[in-house]
């Protein structure tokens, strides 16, 4: 052989060989999980439930299979209609069972789960590692949180140890078991996306998200860091196929314990409430307020009686930190307020009409339903027009007291022009124009002729009860 070619052949066999080293290094610092399944896997349960349901009501839960919402809270499983006859009809009484996960918590027997593995069961059964069964009392739930505490009757169980979600941090580790499609204690692995994740319609959870791969049945289960505790309970996937795509959401085990011990104690969940609509501010919203970046949280709406009117809130305030803790989405803001208990201080740093200033108030308890505002119906008032290309009535004295409202303008007709390009409608309400309420339709096309060119001017609408700031700019 000659020189050359051994050189090559002597420099091709040290590559091999460091790159085998970098492997077995990189294979050496992968986790080993084994230790951690053997002693959690037996206090997690599977859990299965019973529905009796008429003929009627099977057909319509069928009749959901076909929506393909982008947020779906579908681990339970999907219902499968059952007659116990072989055929429907007639009005017979149907089951519909579901399958999901969860996980014991004490000794005596308490388990956690989500809400919509149980919701509505007539029965539910908690099946152990070692295949026994018990039948379980559901002690509470929190649909707001979607967690479910259940008892079974035993003594001496096996519990999982509770770690603190509040350290998680992207990029860690974790693990999940559950029972997918009915596969007891499968375990599947992945990392921390993010922390502090706000979902829609999901104002008091700040998520944990996952790409552990989850899949219908592993609602209620663990997720587990590598040191074997418990940091959340898997509860939901975002799909547009139906199937797991990478992208899936537990509850903080800080939140769900707050939530179970509440529940144990009193059968319900306590949690804070300040009565004010609050939205994103974005770079146009901030110039508009006089702001140097975009953050906080706008207030769009503050419900009259409210904590947030009694302590002195008002519309159009950007709340840039409550209790010292900063909020730089306005997701931030529910997460926090919904720690707390009625009752409990609050401080809010506030920005108001471009000047910084602390509101002090006490927060209230959240109540069980919202209250919607009807504006559908306009009467009176003449019709002003104006440069937006919109036509607006004064509201009554009835409709104003009906809804909360101290003045605005209703929308009667869009025509082409800026109003139609920003997507407002017929029906809508202004109460405020470039940073100004609006007391008469006469008033707000004063200020309609006075809005400046080329900057971000805001707008408050009311569309169907909802207030929100919207921006938009004038060329002309």
């Amino acid at each position: 052989m000659s020189i050359p070619r051994l050189k090559s052949y002597l420099s091709i066999v040290a590559t091999v060989l460091v790159l085998g080293q970098a492997l077995t290094a990189q294979a050496a610092d992968l986790p080993d999980f084994t230790q951690l399944v053997e002693q959690a896997s037996p206090a997690v349960v599977n859990i299965s439930t019973t529905q009796k349901l008429p003929d009627r009501k099977v057909s319509d839960m069928q009749g959901l299979e076909g929506l393909p919402p982008e947020i779906q809270q579908f681990f339970r499983g999907f219902p499968q209609p059952r007659s116990p006859n072989g055929g429907g009809g007639g009005g017979r009484q149907r089951e519909a069972q579901s399958l999901g996960s969860g996980f014991i918590i004490s000794k005596d027997g308490y388990i956690l789960t989500n809400n919509h593995v149980v919701a509505d069961a007539d029965e539910i059964v908690v099946r152990l590692a070692d295949r026994s069964e018990l039948k379980a009392k559901l002690v509470g739930t929190d649909p707001r949180s979607d967690v479910a505490l259940l008892k079974i009757d035993g003594k001496d169980l096996p519990t999982l140890k509770l770690g603190k979600s509040k350290d998680l941090k992207a990029g860690q580790w974790v693990v999940a078991i559950g029972s997918p499609f009915g596969f007891d204690h499968t375990v599947t692995q992945g990392i921390v996306s993010a922390v502090g994740r706000s979902l829609p319609n999901e104002n008091y959870v700040p998520f944990i998200q996952t790409d552990v791969p989850i899949n219908p049945g592993n609602s209620g289960g663990p997720l587990f860091n590598l040191n074997g505790e418990v940091v959340g309970i898997n509860s939901q996937i975002y799909t547009r196929s139906g199937g797991f795509m990478g992208v899936s959401f537990a509850i903080p085990i800080d939140v769900a314990m707050d939530v179970s011990d509440q529940l144990k104690a009193g059968g319900k969940v306590s949690r804070g409430w300040l009565g004010v609509v609050i939205q994103e501010v974005n770079k146009d919203l901030a110039e508009s307020f006089g702001l140097d970046k975009p953050a906080g949280a706008l207030v769009a709406q503050v419900q009259e009686g409210g904590p947030a009117a009694k302590g002195g809130l008002q519309v159009g305030d950007v709340i840039l930190s409550m209790n010292g803790q900063p909020i730089e989405l306005s997701a931030d803001l529910p997460h926090l307020v919904g720690a707390l208990k009625a009752g409990d201080k609050a401080s809010l740093d506030v920005i108001r009409e471009g000047k910084r200033k602390t509101v002090d108030l006490t927060v209230g308890a959240i109540p069980d339903e919202g209250k919607e505002m009807d504006l559908a119906k306009a009467k009176g008032a003449e019709r002003s027009s104006n440069r937006l290309g919109i036509s607006v009535v004064e509201l009554s004295d009835e409709q104003k007291k009906a809804n909360d409202l101290k003045g605005g303008v209703l929308i009667k007709e869009v025509q082409d022009g800026p109003a139609a390009l920003i997507g407002l409608q017929p029906g809508d309400v202004i109460t405020h124009l470039n940073n100004q309420s609006i007391t008469s339709a006469a008033q707000f096309t004063e200020i309609a002729k006075a809005l400046p060119k080329n900057r971000s001017v805001s707008m408050r609408v009311l569309r169907q009860g909802r207030a929100s700031f919207i921006t938009f700019k004038l060329a002309e």
